[in-house]
């Protein structure tokens, strides 16, 4: 499965009636640099294990979730390379859902704003409101395995 998105820096806070908040934490098991990230991720009661590959606005992703024993099992691996962050999700004027990441600890006050597309035609036509900042989809410095590493 592949997974098209394109990641922005928050310039303003929106209006955020009608978005759903959701506390997320996730720890990486691969360390920085890895070219497959493998993800453990806790996302409110549900927890996953994400497999992501390649670089950019194209890549690859697969995801299961798993019981809460087994994220258990394996989240003291993640040590040094873990984040916590809001998750608030919504609808865009044009349609498209965006996911803005509130960062918390040590990685506060970043924001980090992602829109998933259907096509990559659809990626490359999209026009940002006003509240997104800076487009640092290609920037390695805002991958969250990156920001993991960071934040201990």
């Amino acid at each position: 499965m592949q997974e098209i998105e394109k990641k922005f820096l928050v310039h303003s806070m929106p209006d955020l009636t009608g978005a759903t908040k959701t506390l997320v934490r996730q720890g990486y098991l691969t360390v920085t640099g890895d070219s497959t990230q493998l993800r453990l991720r806790q996302k409110g009661d549900h927890h996953f294990l994400t497999l992501k590959g390649g670089e950019g606005l194209i890549r690859t992703e697969r995801e299961c979730e798993i019981s809460k024993s087994q994220f258990d099992t394996f989240w003291p691996e993640t040590n040094g390379r873990r984040l916590e962050k809001e998750r608030w999700t919504g609808p865009l004027i044009d349609g498209h859902i965006f996911e803005l990441d509130v960062f918390l600890g040590t990685l506060s006050p970043l924001r980090l704003v992602e829109v998933e597309f259907e096509t990559e035609q659809m990626a490359h036509a999209f026009e940002p409101p006003d509240w997104f900042g800076a487009d640092v989809t290609y920037d390695p410095r805002y991958k969250n395995s990156q920001l993991a590493a960071q934040s201990h």
